[in-house]
């Protein structure tokens, strides 16, 4: 993890194992009639079997050795303790490795989590790992005409870069459709195999030479906050500042909520 040290990070990895390992409950892996035990849970050797890894090999890691772990060593961990979610992700990131499972977890997080946008006042949506909307509020869809509203298209980069609307709608739009790129490059490191994500780069390559351009120069941002400002058709100039954030447990999902700036409209028209 971030501020540690190896040996430290090592350490942790095999506290977080031994941990995990000491909470099985040896019924529930078919070893109800194994001899008394000393110690709670499984053996190492007996996680070690379940896993079809070695036995030295897994003692080494629980003592914090430097020894090297493959992401498939993990996953097949993760599946022996049979960990949660927050369980899988936390083991990974602890060892430094990237989840080869990753981009297979479910795509439908509860809905009373998505529809969080409609008790938000101003313009929010929520998008997926493909940078797809999910869920969007009345005044998002006011707002973000060609995208969110009907008939439109919910991929926020097939809009920038494929819709002629958003060209008129976002204010220097060169600029903010060049660092969104940078912001999806980033966001998506961690989907780098995704058949959905590399799909959707190579249909906008083709399709934009705007998007191809700024795809080539590699850029790399974090997804953050600041001022946006949108000339809309109907309702002026408006300004708003933007907030993002991902959810607990969900991080290919962020909601982004528009906060009105002082130059917004505090009144919207109601949406039709």
């Amino acid at each position: 993890m971030k501020g540690h040290a190896p040996e430290n990070q090592a350490l942790s990895l095999g506290a977080f194992l031994r941990s995990l390992r000491e909470r099985q409950d040896p019924a529930a892996h078919g070893l109800a009639g194994a001899p008394r035990r000393r110690t709670p849970g499984l053996r190492r050797e007996e996680l070690a079997q379940l896993c079809g890894l070695s036995a030295t090999w897994y003692t080494w890691i629980e003592q914090g050795r430097d020894v090297s772990v493959s992401p498939a060593a993990l996953a097949r961990l993760a599946r022996g303790l049979r960990l949660s979610r927050a369980e899988r992700s936390y083991l990974f990131e602890l060892s430094g490795k990237r989840d080869p499972d990753r981009a297979d977890t479910d795509d439908n997080p509860p809905d009373e989590m998505l529809g969080c946008v409609d008790a938000i006042d101003g313009p929010a949506y929520i998008l997926d790992r493909t940078w797809t909307g999910r869920r969007w509020n009345a005044k998002a869809a006011r707002l973000f005409a060609g995208w969110l509203d009907r008939g439109g298209e919910p991929n926020l980069l097939r809009y920038i870069f494929l819709r002629p609307e958003a060209r008129s709608l976002i204010v220097d739009w060169d600029i903010r459709a060049q660092r969104v790129v940078a912001e999806f490059r980033a966001a998506t490191t961690g989907h780098v195999d995704d058949p959905a994500v590399c799909g959707l780069v190579e249909e906008l390559r083709g399709k934009s030479p705007d998007f191809a351009r700024a795809w080539a120069a590699h850029g790399v941002l974090a997804r953050e906050g600041g001022e946006r400002i949108f000339k809309h058709p109907a309702d002026g100039l408006l300004h708003y500042q933007q907030v993002s954030m991902s959810f607990a447990g969900w991080a290919d999902f962020r909601l982004t909520m528009l906060i009105a700036g002082p130059g917004a409209r505090k009144r919207w028209p109601e949406a039709t």
